[in-house]
Parts: C-alpha cells; structure tokens; sequence
C-alpha cells in the first residue's frame, strides 16, 4: 500500500467517512489485481460483498456527502463570495456503462491501467497519464467518460463550477482556479473540467479581453505545475479553436466521436433491456436510420419509446413506438 493510500486510509477512519473508506477498498482490490494477487484480491471482494454496510440517513449522511467526501474537509470555496469552487459527485452518483468502440475503450483502459500500476512504474522514473483532454460533439459521452475513470480508478470526482470560479475582478478567476488545483494536492482525486471551452479557446482571439487571458495562463501554468496523486480530466466541444499550447500540456488526447452503426446497435438493445420488445424489430435498420446521431439522443430515443410504449398500457415495445420518436426528433429538425 503506498504513502497516499494510507493518508486516505487513515484520514477516513478518524473522520468516520465510510463512504471514503469503502473508495479506498475498491482501490486497494484494484491494486491488487494489477500485482496478479487474484486470491487476495478475490477474498478482500468476497469480505466487500459479504458484510452488511451500515447506512446513513439525516444529517450524517449529509455531511459525509458534501464536507467530508475525501477525508479533508471543506471544498475550496471564492475568497470573495464563499461560493464552493467544486461539486463532488458521489460515487452512487456516477454513470460508468459506456459503449464505445475498441480504439477509444483501449486508450481509456490503458489510463486506468498506468494509474493502478503507478508504483511499478516509479520504479522505472515513469509515471502514468494524469492529464486527459476528451473532445468531441455534444452528447458523445465525453463527461460519462470522465466518470467512468473515476469509478474504476476509486477516486472521488471533483467538478469545477465554473459559475463560481469566473470573476470579473482582476486576477481573481485565476486564483480561484489555482485554489482548485492546491486542493487536488492534498488528496487523489478525478478533477473534472467540464466543457472548460470558454476558459481554453486561444489567448490570440481578438475577442478575448480582461480575464480570459489570464485565466489560460494561468491554467497553463497549473497543468504544467500538475504532480497530484490524481487525474485532471478536461472536455470540450472545440478543437480547432482551441489554445495550441494547451494541446501540449495533457498527456493524452481522445476524442469521443458519435457511434458507429454497431455501436448504436448496442446502445438500443442495451437501454432496451429492462423491457420487453417485439420480435420482429430489425435493430440493424433502426441503427442504420439513426446513425450521425449522439449516444445520448439514442439512449433518449429508447427511452421515450419505452415511456410510450408503458403509458399506453403495452407491455411490449413495437417498431411504432420507436418510428414515432424518430419521426418527433425529425420533425423538429
């Protein structure tokens, strides 16, 4: 067990954090599969599912949720206002089922595996990926793949409110940024800057005037500064806009594109799966019909024919139900 593991540890024993405490379990069983200890591993599982956890209600699970997730205490906050700079997202909270297609679930898994074989790879001077930037269309699942590397990984998910953090006193967004980033020092963390467009488009831009140059450099500089035990994980919507030289600062760069056929295939039958459906529904046509489309506008398209399909007292999805979603979605198109 490394240095941090134990800071965690101990940190959520004497705070009394169960939910840090069971994050850190599922990290340490993750560790030891990476060393191929699969009977230790296997056992410290079998003890996870056996025992009975104690739940909280009331106001001790509030303040596990929101002041004590990681056993550090409060989330940085403005100097100014007191506004919290940072949502945490519970691990009940996150999504983690992704379909993706084989290159981009590679170049996920290979992430995850580098930060659970960290240790190994200190031994060489290596070190694992920790600065991801995940682009793409909207609804492609960048922040879901944000979430899903915080679920296998076992760190909590920290996300920047940039409500909070923008100011429009001098030098005062770009303190509040290097706040967040003093605080993911102090714990692993996944700190998530979601759709971070706006604060990363280029300092060349004849539109940009009075913070916004400021807080690029200054997130600049804090990528480069960037050792925590943790990742930061960015999405946006941009590329070619984007500031070149932040390009270079991550250490890896994904791009979450729209689902192949085979790929919506999959979403279909998978968000269809609590519900009966007909036999006669050809998922390859369906697919075909709906490629060019995001992952989320087809898991929503499954589910309002399923919604229909239930409000009007069926109890099997048929091809109608699902034509007529479609046929909503390009009407309004």
């Amino acid at each position: 067990m490394n240095a941090d593991l134990y800071k965690r540890l101990f940190r959520a024993i004497f705070s009394e954090d169960n939910i840090a405490l069971k994050k850190i379990a599922d990290l340490i069983i993750l560790s030891e599969r990476e060393k191929n200890h699969g009977v230790l591993a296997d056992s410290l599982e079998k003890i996870k599912y056996n025992e009975k956890p104690k739940v909280q209600t009331g106001y001790a699970q509030f303040k596990n949720d929101k002041n004590n997730v990681t056993g550090m205490g409060t989330l940085p906050t403005s100097k100014r206002n007191d506004m919290q700079l940072v949502s945490y997202i519970s691990r009940e909270q996150l999504k983690h089922h992704m379909i993706l297609n084989d290159e981009i679930e590679s170049r996920l898994l290979i992430i995850e595996k580098e930060y659970a074989a960290k240790e190994r790879l200190a031994k060489f001077n290596l070190t694992p990926k920790k600065k991801i930037l995940l682009y793409g269309d909207p609804g492609c699942g960048k922040t879901l793949a944000a979430e899903r590397l915080a679920w296998n990984l076992g760190l909590p998910l920290l996300k920047v409110r940039f409500d909070s953090l923008l100011s429009s006193y001098f030098g005062e967004s770009a303190s509040n940024l290097r706040s967040v980033f003093d605080y993911s020092k102090n714990e692993p963390v996944v700190l998530l800057l979601d759709e971070c467009d706006f604060i990363a488009k280029s300092r060349t831009s004849s539109q940009d005037v009075g913070e916004a140059p400021r807080i690029v450099n200054m997130l600049l500089t804090l990528l480069d500064e960037y050792n925590s035990s943790g990742l930061v994980v960015a999405t946006t919507n941009l590329k070619v806009s984007l500031d070149e030289a932040l390009f270079r600062r991550f250490d890896d760069i994904i791009e979450i594109t729209k689902p192949s056929v085979i790929e919506i295939k999959k979403l279909l039958t998978t968000t269809f799966s609590a519900i009966n459906v007909s036999k006669d529904i050809d998922w390859e046509a369906f697919s075909s019909k709906l490629e060019g489309h995001s992952a989320a506008n087809i898991v929503s398209i499954a589910q309002n024919a399923a919604k229909s399909c239930i409000l009007e007292g069926s109890k099997v999805v048929r091809k109608d139900h699902i034509l007529k979603v479609i046929d909503n979605i390009s009407t309004k198109q």
